[in-house]
């Protein structure tokens, strides 16, 4: 009896070793095999990363203006370094902050020789100010994307980390810091299987409906008026290659009432004083669709609380967050007709 179940046992394995290696070679040879890890999935497979840039902080701050690289080394807590490439990047921010907003470009041997998709590119958002009202900005904001991110994984990635820079012209290391390493758009269209849609003034039919609705109710919701579809000012537009419709994927939440950056202004097109009023930027599209995606933000209520709560943040803050996302759905909830002005009298 033992013999036989030994000899049924070996079949069993064998036949698993034998299905195993069926599928293997079925999607090698339809070309659907997992494609590897990205350099931004690798940096961020942990929460709250902590990391070291070393590079020229200095030349790059007098030359902030510039779309020069510059080189340097990118090194994680567990001692793996990368080299890289660092250049200025942004509008607004690089003109007025302490640090300006940074791209980082890895080398692609280098990614292929750790088995790394060539996918080289991440973009790294640093704070405003030198101190704990620009720690806080920061972490404000990276909530603002892990918002819409809990509602759709058609949006771009956002991770938290502990970042310190090392200024390799004075050989001083700065005083760790919280940073947004963010998706970049060539990573975020090969991730959603789409083409980068370039073209302005896209029409509202060419949009893929719903999900456009979903930012225009999610910036409503966080009173951000900084964005634009047919300008394309701070939305990517990712095309799909199965259905041809575009999706409108936002960023750059530094400006929206939820982070009160002190900086921030409403669009001046809104007739809005303060960023903690709120104006809804239709873009043309149907009553019922911006209803359906308000009644999608309602019931991602608890999440949405949840994640204002953060560890990263003071109770003050957590508080603010908390209190602005209550007023909107106080004022909203209840309506035959989404409200087109939100003033957040009491502020």
């Amino acid at each position: 009896m033992a013999t036989n179940n030994l000899f049924y046992k070996y079949r069993l394995f064998t036949l698993l070793l034998s299905l195993f290696a069926y599928f293997a070679q079925a999607q090698e040879s339809s070309g659907t095999q997992p494609r590897p890890k990205s350099i931004f999935e690798v940096l961020t497979q942990k929460d709250l990363a902590k990391m070291t840039l070393e590079t020229d902080l200095t030349t790059i701050i007098e030359q902030k203006k510039s779309n020069q690289y510059f080189s340097g080394t990118l090194r994680t807590d567990d001692g793996k370094v990368y080299r890289v490439e660092v250049k200025p990047r942004g509008k607004f921010r690089r003109k007025i902050s302490v640090f300006p907003p940074l791209k980082l470009k890895f080398k692609k041997k280098d990614l292929v020789a750790d088995g790394l998709d060539t996918l080289n590119e991440i973009k790294l958002v640093l704070p405003c100010y030198e101190s704990d009202r620009g720690d806080e900005l920061i972490v404000r904001e990276y909530l603002a994307y892990k918002m819409f991110e809990h509602l759709t994984n058609v949006s771009m990635r956002a991770r938290l980390i502990r970042l310190s820079i090392r200024d390799t012209h004075v050989e001083k290391t700065k005083k760790p810091m919280y940073a947004i390493l963010l998706e970049d758009e060539e990573e975020l269209v090969s991730r959603l299987n789409g083409i980068l849609n370039e073209e302005y003034g896209i029409p509202t039919d060419s949009l893929h409906t719903s999900h456009a609705a979903l930012t225009v109710m999610f910036q409503y919701m966080i009173g951000n008026t900084d964005w634009d579809i047919s300008m394309q000012r701070n939305v990517r537009l990712v095309r799909s290659k199965e259905t041809g419709k575009t999706f409108v994927i936002p960023y750059d939440f530094d400006f929206s009432g939820l982070v009160s950056a002190p900086y921030s202004s409403p669009s001046s097109e809104t007739g809005l004083k303060t960023v903690r009023d709120r104006f809804l930027m239709s873009n043309g599209l149907k009553p019922e669709l911006l209803q359906r995606a308000f009644n999608t933000l309602k019931s991602a209520k608890p999440a949405f609380y949840s994640i204002c709560k953060s560890k990263y943040l003071n109770n003050s803050a957590s508080a603010d967050m908390d209190n602005f996302l209550h007023r909107f759905f106080e004022k909203a909830e209840g309506k035959n007709e989404i409200p087109k002005l939100i003033k957040m009298e009491g502020d």
